[in-house]
């Protein structure tokens, strides 16, 4: 196929927000507990920006409501009533809506992870939990019991797995640093174990979108982002397999804004049309600030050592590879190093485009 100089920037955007979005699916989590256990702490300490408070909410039973959040992969029942004398009437309501949400034939339905919260301070296991997790257990939902406001064990966790031997697993978690009387801080606990052992009960296609709305381990969306990169380098070398003349190498384009798109969608930055058009256009601007094939790789080709020197010839496979490594690599740099300004929180377009614009332009300058 004959590439010209014209690129329809505008298709290349949709295909690869649509693919983004396809891939990244959506995740579905039940959190159930008594009043005072500390769920919606608990949902904004793991979950990107203060979801439990931001979100939007609508009753899905009496005493079960659907917290989401525009451009964040991830929906939350939240359950409430536990405590209740007739916990039985939410216990049914609540196993109704479960029933017929599993038998959908689209499993972005499906409940795909169960957490049941239990204050450490309670000590001891409601009969509403026990129905609950069984309940749960019985349509194959994973369940781990999240003990909050975790300060003292004394052996606490071990009656819940000996009550509750259903569950996947139990973790003591505190979500929030806490300061008690003379001068004590007890700083947060047990968030990156809870969301490791989410990640390995989720279903295998929502872990992507778990992995998106967490904020706790952004260690987590750059090891996804790593392969990513690395089926990108491969789909790149192959549309190279054949050396393909430097001004026709603007098919490889395509490929990495899919690259930069799949890896957006995996660290939870809004994965939409503005968002990608100023990333995207952050590069060009430093390729020469046009959409032309010839200035958008000749460019892009600075970041690669000899590779400069491949005007008017061709590029072959490795220089393809290589390429679309370096920037899916210079990427996820830069996302990380953001985030972990913002404490697991995205960072806005602009500053993105910013700062990968600058990372870009010094590696280009350095070669």
């Amino acid at each position: 196929m004959t590439v010209t100089e014209d690129f329809d920037f505008e298709a290349a955007v949709k295909a690869a927000l649509n693919e983004a979005l396809r891939e990244r699916g959506h995740v579905n989590v039940l959190i159930a507990g008594r009043t005072g256990v500390g769920k919606s702490t608990l949902i904004n300490s793991v979950f990107q920006g203060s979801f439990a408070t931001t979100g939007q909410g609508r009753p899905v039973t009496q005493n079960t409501r659907e917290i989401k959040k525009e451009g964040v992969p991830l929906s939350i029942f939240d359950t409430r009533g536990l405590e209740m004398a007739d916990f039985s009437e939410t216990l049914g309501a609540l196993k109704s809506f479960v029933s017929e949400r599993s038998k959908s034939p689209d499993s972005n339905q499906h409940v795909h992870v169960a957490w049941i919260c239990i204050a450490e301070d309670f000590r001891r296991v409601e009969p509403a939990e026990e129905e609950l997790v069984k309940m749960l257990v019985d349509r194959n939902i994973p369940v781990i019991v999240v003990i909050t406001k975790a300060r003292s064990d004394k052996g606490f966790r071990a009656t819940i797995l000996e009550i509750l031997p259903e569950v996947t697993n139990a973790v003591r978690v505190r979500a929030i640093q806490e300061e008690l009387d003379d001068d004590i801080v007890l700083p947060p606990k047990g968030l990156h174990e809870l969301v490791e052992l989410t990640m390995q009960v989720v279903p295998e296609g929502r872990k992507r979108a778990f992995t998106a709305a967490q904020k706790v381990d952004i260690e987590l969306k750059k090891t996804q982002s790593h392969t990513i990169v690395a089926g990108s380098a491969i789909s790149a070398a192959g549309t190279a397999a054949v050396p393909i003349p430097f001004s026709d190498a603007i098919v490889i384009v395509p490929i990495q804004i899919g690259m930069l798109a799949g890896i957006s969608a995996t660290f939870g930055l809004p994965v939409d049309k503005s968002f990608l058009s100023t990333l995207v256009g952050s590069i060009l601007a430093g390729a020469g600030g046009t959409l032309a094939g010839r200035s958008i790789v000749s460019g892009l080709l600075k970041m690669i050592p000899g590779a400069g020197s491949v005007a008017g010839g061709a590029i072959a496979a490795t220089t393809a590879a290589a390429l679309t490594t370096a920037i899916g690599e210079t990427y996820i740099a830069v996302l990380v190093m953001l985030f972990v300004s913002k404490d697991g929180e995205p960072p806005t377009s602009d500053e993105v485009a910013e700062a990968f614009k600058s990372k870009y332009l010094q590696l280009a300058t350095s070669r």
